[in-house]
């Protein structure tokens, strides 16, 4: 169907509402009449109306109660009524409707020259062929035919609070048609010009905050709403409007968008100012140190203000040099002004990272100033391991190893040290380089070979169990937890091949040096020592014969 015929349609399909509004108003009435209350019947939910007629009419009590549910009249109060047809020869009258047509006879003597045009607002509250009827807030009626409605099909509009404009006032018919078609017709073209003109214009202008999301804020400008998503608020980065505004607020915006399938119009705060990253490109370079507030703090890290809309970000492990740092929260707080060093900084993704560690004092090289090798120190266990303990000293770490726990063989720190324990070891080996700290507890402690060494010395004759069979000669168990070597060419004259672990067997010492932890036995150098000992013991001896003696018995 062509536009031509549509129209046609249209004005048919007006006409035919007219005709059928008129024929029901001379069947049935729908003049104002004055009626007198004859009899309340409460349990009919009914009151009968003297009318002038032969019968009385019947109103409806739901119509003349008030808020509370109370009958606002009595027997004998005067009513307006219509006349609104008739079941079983008795006319069925309406209250409501005598007020609804008293209010638009009102609105229409008032507004005779100026109605045409305005733009009213209602609920659709019921529909008959022609259309639908429509009733505001002051309870004035109005008709909008069918083809003004222009409500989806198939759609029940019964009950929607909808704006429309008034097309003509019928004062014979005490009738107001609107058109919501019409209105919607203005608002596209209101809607567009303003949009043209925004879009055309790239200006700044105010509007009025109506709806707050989590996902952004509509504004109206101008009576167009657009919306101004959270990433379009701050330089910042996202941003939650709710923690910047509220509705009703004014604020200032540029279009920076316009979907025309969609209609939707993309709005901006922040581009209502100058791009703060334009201006630092040439004011920051990475290793410069600046001063900045913390903004916010999450466990991941927190988030620091230069103070000109733009923000950067302070990683959890740039923090502190403590390593178990678990919370920003434990160093910062919101508010905070604190000296930072620019780590990186990238205008084209607006990206900034900043360092707090960096500009304090690094707690290795703390450590290098206070301590030195072999000094005697109080630590906390951290960590336990398999292969030994994790000990802080002051902000550092250092390692206990599992050998350097205790002189017992197969000691293990997990089964000695409980974490947060004090302990107290001797700084073994400090290495720059890699930052590491090797720690010992049983260096304060008397070892096995100190003890042996007290008691030994160099060339006594002991013996012990073999516990090992190299290569290169045999470990030998003195005593619990003292070894010492046989060397393979000290072995002789023992046979290496028949020897077996478990084996006693007795040597010389010939080594015995406590601070590198060795001891070196020696069989060979054993046949000797007997060899010597026994001359020793000869020559001591009373009993020993010389050669003079000898020739001197023979003689």
């Amino acid at each position: 169907m062509d536009k031509a015929s549509m129209e046609e349609f249209d004005n048919m399909e007006e006409d035919f509402a007219s005709m059928l509004d008129a024929f029901e108003k001379k069947e049935q009435g729908g003049s104002i009449t004055d009626g007198v209350i004859v009899e309340i019947r409460e349990n009919d939910g009914q009151a009968l109306v003297d009318v002038g007629r032969k019968q009385e009419a019947v109103v409806y009590l739901d119509e003349l109660r008030d808020e509370e549910g109370n009958v606002r009249f009595k027997v004998g109060d005067t009513i307006p009524v219509v006349i609104t047809g008739y079941r079983n020869e008795r006319p069925q009258a309406s209250y409501q409707k005598a007020i609804r047509k008293a209010n638009v006879r009102k609105f229409i003597e008032e507004h005779a020259e100026t109605a045409e045009g305005m733009v009213v607002e209602g609920k659709v509250i019921r529909k008959n062929r022609g259309g639908y009827f429509v009733i505001d807030k002051e309870n004035v009626e109005y008709f909008m035919p069918m083809s003004q409605a222009a409500f989806a099909m198939g759609k029940n509009p019964i009950g929607k609070e909808i704006k429309a404009v008034i097309l003509k006032l019928d004062k014979d018919r005490d009738s107001i048609v609107i058109s919501r078609r019409k209105y919607l017709d203005q608002q596209r073209k209101i809607r567009k010009e303003i949009v043209e003109k925004l879009m055309e214009e790239d200006k700044v202008v105010e509007g009025e905050i109506k709806k707050i999301t989590s996902y952004g804020m509509f504004v109206d400008v101008g009576g167009v709403e657009g919306l101004v998503h959270y990433t379009e608020i701050s330089y910042k980065g996202p941003v939650n409007p709710a923690t910047l505004y509220k509705e009703g607020d004014k604020v200032e915006v540029k279009a920076i968008g316009y979907d025309p399938k969609k209609r939707h119009l993309s709005l901006s705060v922040k581009q209502t100012m100058p791009d703060p990253w334009e201006e630092i490109v040439d004011q920051l370079e990475e290793g410069d140190a600046i001063k900045v507030t913390v903004s916010n703090i999450e466990p991941y890290g927190a988030f620091v203000d230069l103070g000109n809309d733009i923000e950067g970000f302070l990683h959890v492990s740039e923090v502190s040099w403590d390593k178990d740092i678990k919370n920003p929260k434990d160093y910062l707080n919101v508010g905070d002004e604190i000296d930072v060093e620019v780590i990186e900084i990238n205008p084209e993704t607006r990206r900034l990272r900043v360092s707090y560690k960096n500009l304090q004092p690094k707690p290795f090289e703390e450590f290098l100033q206070q301590h030195k090798e072999g000094e005697i120190v109080k630590g906390t266990v951290t960590t336990l391991t398999d292969f030994g303990a994790f000990v802080r000293i002051g902000k550092v770490e250092g390692l206990l190893h599992n050998q350097d726990i205790s002189w017992e063989k197969g000691a293990k720190a997990k089964d000695m040290l409980n974490k947060g324990d004090e302990v107290e070891v001797k700084i073994i080996k400090i290495d720059p380089q890699q930052e590491r700290i090797s720690l010992s507890k049983k260096a304060l402690e008397e070892s096995p070979l100190d003890r042996f060494a007290s008691e030994h010395k160099t060339g006594d004759i002991v013996s012990g169990k073999i516990r090992d069979i190299k290569d290169f000669g045999l470990f030998v168990e003195l005593e619990d937890g003292v070894d010492a070597l046989i060397r393979k060419e000290d072995v002789a004259p023992l046979n290496m091949e028949e020897l077996n672990k478990g084996d006693e067997i007795e040597g010389v010492i010939v080594m015995l040096d406590p601070a590198s932890n060795k001891i070196r036995l020696s069989v060979r150098r054993l046949e000797r020592q007997k060899e010597r000992d026994a001359l020793h013991a000869f020559n001591e001896s009373e009993d020993r014969l010389t050669i003079g003696d000898i020739i001197k018995d023979r003689l």
